[in-house]
Formats: C-alpha cells, sequence, structure tokens
C-alpha cells in the first residue's frame, strides 16, 4: 500500500464493541503539518488520497468541497493572503457562504441565486463582497479541477448583478476634527495625528517601527508598497518621536501607551468610542442651550461626530494633500480615481470665468 499510494497511512482500533476499525490518513507529517484524515472507507480514502497527492479533485461534488480545500491550500488558497486582515476578512465571509452554498451542486448554483443571496442579506455592501469571495473560490476550484462550470455571473459588469455600492461620503473637516482631538488621550491623539499626517492605514499606523533617524519609513501592510517621511516637513511627528523616544517601551512600534505596551486596535477603538462620544454630547449640550441658526448647526455638528470613524483620518489626509495627484500619491494610489471617489472629499475651488 505504501508503495503504490505513498504517504497513505492506515491504523487499525479495535472498539469497545469488539468490532475491528481501519481508519486512513494522508501523512503531511514531511511538511510539519498534520495528517489529512481519509474516514473509514478505504474506496473514498483512495480518491481523497487521489486529490489530495495528485492535485486531481473529482469534478462531481458539492461547493463545500473546494471551500474545505481552497481553505487549506497553502500555494494558492486562503494561507496564500500574506496580509492577516484579508485572511480574517475572508474566512469571515466564507463562514457567511458556507451554510448558503456549502451543500449545493455545481450545477445547482445559477445567476438566480446570487441575486437571491444578494437580495436577501441585509449587509448589502458586505454581501458584495461575499460574492466577491465567491467568485475567486470558483475561478480556484475551476483550476484545480472541481468543476468546469463557469462562475454564474462571469462576464457581466457589476452593476448588472451586484448591489449598487455608493462610496460613504464623510468630510473630516476641522471643526470635526477639533472637536473629537482634545477627548482623546495621548494614544488616540498620537494615532490621529500620523494618521493624517501620512495618510496610513490605522493597522500600519499600529505596526510602523520608531525611526533611528529623521526619515519615517512605511512598507504598507495591504500593499507592500514602501516610502519614506521626511519628518523635517511635518509639524506633528517630531514631536509624536520625541514622546516615544522618551518612553522605556518593550517594543519597536512608534505608537504606545505610556506604560510602555504596544498599541492594539481594541485599544485605539475603546478610545475612540469614548473621545467621539464625549465631543458628540458636549455639542448636543451646547445645542440644547442655543438657539436658532447656532442650534441647528451644533446639532448637525454632532450628528456629523457620530458618523464618524477612526479611519476617516485617512480621508482627512488625503483632504489635507494639497492636489489630488498629492492626495493620490500620499495614500499610494496607483490610479488617482481610486483617491478621487473614496477618499478626496474636499470640494474644489472654482474660478468664474468673467
Amino acid at each position: 500500500m505504501t508503495n503504490k499510494y505513498p504517504r497513505l497511512r492506515s491504523h487499525t482500533r479495535r472498539r469497545k464493541s469488539g468490532k475491528v476499525v481501519t481508519y486512513y490518513v494522508y501523512d503531511r507529517r514531511p511538511e510539519g503539518l498534520p495528517d489529512v484524515p481519509l474516514g473509514s472507507d478505504y474506496d473514498e480514502a483512495l480518491k481523497r488520497w487521489d486529490e489530495i497527492h495528485n492535485r486531481a479533485p473529482r469534478i462531481a461534488g458539492t461547493l463545500q468541497q473546494a471551500f474545505d480545500a481552497w481553505r487549506l491550500d497553502e500555494q494558492d488558497g486562503l494561507p496564500a493572503y500574506t496580509n492577516a486582515e484579508t485572511r480574517r476578512g475572508y474566512g469571515r465571509q466564507l463562514k457567511r457562504l458556507e451554510p448558503i452554498f456549502g451543500e449545493s451542486t455545481w450545477a445547482d448554483v445559477e445567476l438566480s441565486d446570487l441575486r437571491g443571496y444578494l437580495k436577501a442579506r441585509k449587509a448589502k455592501t458586505q454581501a458584495n463582497r461575499e460574492m466577491s469571495l465567491l467568485s475567486i473560490i470558483w475561478n480556484w476550484a475551476r483550476l484545480n479541477g472541481y468543476t468546469k462550470l463557469p462562475f454564474p455571473a462571469a462576464g457581466l459588469e457589476r452593476s448588472e448583478w451586484k448591489n449598487p455600492e455608493k462610496p460613504r461620503k464623510v468630510r473630516v473637516t476641522d471643526e470635526l476634527f477639533d472637536a473629537v482631538y482634545p477627548h482623546g488621550d495621548q494614544v488616540l491623539r498620537d494615532c490621529m495625528d500620523l494618521a493624517t499626517a501620512t495618510g496610513m492605514r490605522l493597522t500600519d499606523c499600529r505596526t510602523i517601527l520608531l525611526p533611528k533617524g529623521d526619515v519615517l519609513s512605511l512598507e504598507a501592510s495591504k500593499t507592500g508598497k514602501e516610502g519614506d517621511f521626511d519628518l523635517s516637513l511635518s509639524q506633528v511627528l517630531p514631536g509624536l518621536i520625541s514622546r516615544r523616544r522618551a518612553l522605556k517601551a518593550n517594543h519597536l512600534m512608534l505608537l504606545s501607551t505610556p506604560t510602555g505596551r504596544p498599541v492594539s486596535e481594541r485599544m485605539l477603538t475603546d478610545r475612540w468610542d469614548a473621545a467621539r462620544d464625549k465631543a458628540a454630547a458636549e455639542l448636543e449640550q451646547r445645542a440644547a442651550s442655543a438657539e436658532g441658526e447656532e442650534r441647528d448647526r451644533l446639532a448637525a455638528l454632532a450628528a456629523q461626530v457620530r458618523r464618524m470613524y477612526l479611519r476617516d483620518m485617512r480621508k482627512r489626509a488625503a483632504d489635507l494633500a494639497g492636489t489630488e495627484e498629492e492626495a493620490a500619491e500620499l495614500l499610494q494610489h496607483d490610479d488617482k480615481r481610486l483617491t478621487r471617489k473614496h477618499y478626496r472629499t474636499a470640494v474644489p475651488k472654482l474660478k468664474p470665468v468673467r
């Protein structure tokens, strides 16, 4: 068995009833990975062995077989994505897809089923992302022999079958920024300064290293793109770095708690929520004692504050950049249309011609 079917191992066990049962596994010890159980049916075990060893999966089957295999494929599947946030996001989306599509055969899934899923899902934008993942796995399955059928929506423009999406319109003005900033502790204010000065994503704000000299070097966690910031050109970064260097910390990240601990995502979320709520409550209190237009203005400002997220500081950075081209370069976008659509919210100033 060993020569004919490499890595196919068997274990024989006697159950309490006295019945002797043989279990089969695919040996992955050479890679330092756990064995893959193949069950106790010899014929089925050989088919699964062929799928794993020869990368020749059966065409007949359910989508769940592809879901399971894609989740384990270290070369082209979920583990191949180097960004941890991407892996976590895809993992959550896959858990949404499995109960709906997992038991379906490939021929069972039609375009109407995809549209039905999109309509039934309350989170419309997230449903679009889940359909994008289904397309990724479907194409992976075709390459690996699980199906010969094309994705049901292949060749269609997204507007023809997906839920319509509108970019989230939030402009972080000076007034909004100044309303929240004083209510944050030093950790949150440092993060807000770093994000608005550099346009970094929050993950990069948390993990960027303390510079040794006068240049802050970035390698974006999402894209891998690199960039250097000249600290002498910033109004806020030198003070942030000076405070950090004065701390006795047990880590190398730029952002730190006053006690020298690394800053986690939860720390920032909790601090932001608290500061935002305090800022909104203060504005609402001022609105309650004001009259007329001033009352309406303060109430509207409070509502805008409550709609803000910490990640919107990246949008503020795009608006603070001089031009659209400079904003795209700061955010490391290859196409400035992405900057214009999702980040650049500043209204262009136009000149009358006569």
